[in-house]
Parts: C-alpha cells; sequence; structure tokens
C-alpha cells in the first residue's frame, strides 16, 4: 500500500479523511438534481449523505422521489456496516442504465435513515447536482461518490487505492 498524502481543506471544503469509519449518515438540505434521458428525474431537498474515510459523499434520495421507472435489476452487494444492497434499472427519457441504483432493503442497525431511499451511480446518469455544481463521479466502477468543489480526497476507487 502506498502512502496516502491528505489533501488539506481550504476554507468551506472537507476532507474525505476526516470522514469516520464506520460512516456517518447525515441529512442534508441541499438541493440535489439528477438528469437522464435529457429528463429531470430527481429535484429535492430531502437528501441524506453517507460519508465514510477516503471516499467522497454518496447521497440517497427518496425512492418516491425519482421520477423514473426503477425496475429490479440482477445482483445484489454487501457492505460491512450498512448491510445487504440490491441494485435497479433506471429508465427516462431516451435512455436506460441497467443496475445504475442501489438501495438496502433493510438497512443494518445505525443506517435506519437509508430505508426507502436510493442512490445512483453519477457516472451513468447525464448529471448529478449538489447545490447547483455538478458532481464528478467518483474514480471506479463499483463506489458511487460524489465530488464536489466542498470536498478533497485523494478519493477511494482509482487503481491502487484498493488498500486504502
Amino acid at each position: 500500500m502506498r502512502s496516502v498524502q491528505r489533501v488539506e481543506p481550504g476554507p468551506g471544503q472537507e476532507s474525505v479523511w476526516d470522514y469516520p469509519r464506520p460512516p456517518r449518515v447525515e441529512a442534508t438540505t441541499d438541493r440535489i438534481r439528477i438528469r437522464l434521458g435529457g429528463e429531470t428525474v430527481v429535484d429535492t431537498t430531502d437528501a441524506v449523505r453517507v460519508l465514510e474515510t477516503s471516499h467522497p459523499p454518496v447521497y440517497y434520495v427518496r425512492r418516491d422521489e425519482v421520477h423514473a421507472d426503477l425496475v429490479p435489476a440482477p445482483g445484489a452487494s454487501f457492505c460491512e456496516f450498512k448491510g445487504a444492497a440490491r441494485y435497479l434499472s433506471i429508465a427516462a427519457g431516451d435512455r436506460a442504465e441497467a443496475g445504475a441504483v442501489w438501495y438496502y432493503p433493510s438497512p443494518a442497525p445505525g443506517y435506519e435513515a437509508l430505508a426507502d431511499r436510493v442512490a445512483v451511480y453519477p457516472a451513468r446518469m447525464d448529471s448529478c447536482e449538489v447545490a447547483g455544481e455538478t458532481v464528478q463521479p467518483q474514480d471506479g466502477d463499483f463506489y458511487g461518490g460524489w465530488i464536489t468543489s466542498r470536498v478533497v480526497g485523494p478519493f477511494k476507487g482509482a487503481p491502487g487505492t484498493l488498500g486504502w
């Protein structure tokens, strides 16, 4: 494992290296917008974000605020903290993305705030925004973090970061 050089946060920023492990779930009233297939499929100020060491935040929105077709997708994963995750495919406008959404049907104790909420892989959407800022997706094809100018890394997900 290589030595990780933490980026010092500037004013108004937070370092993902200050996030806890196990992760913390916190409510946010930042406006979250998600676009897919040329349509706005989420526009809400009722979200939670999961903050975990070395990861950019993952935003979860209420499932009933997703204005798109969501259907079960194959596959599952397990988080040692949050529990068993399931996947959904999403379709809106002229676009469909298989397995681009995930949720925890029965979140583990301490993560009940994730019940009835879903998260998306930002790289698989047209765009995702936090408080008007378009996010950059977290590197890799497993994690779904949302990178904005408010968070600094380095971030897990890129090649060579598995052991972090």
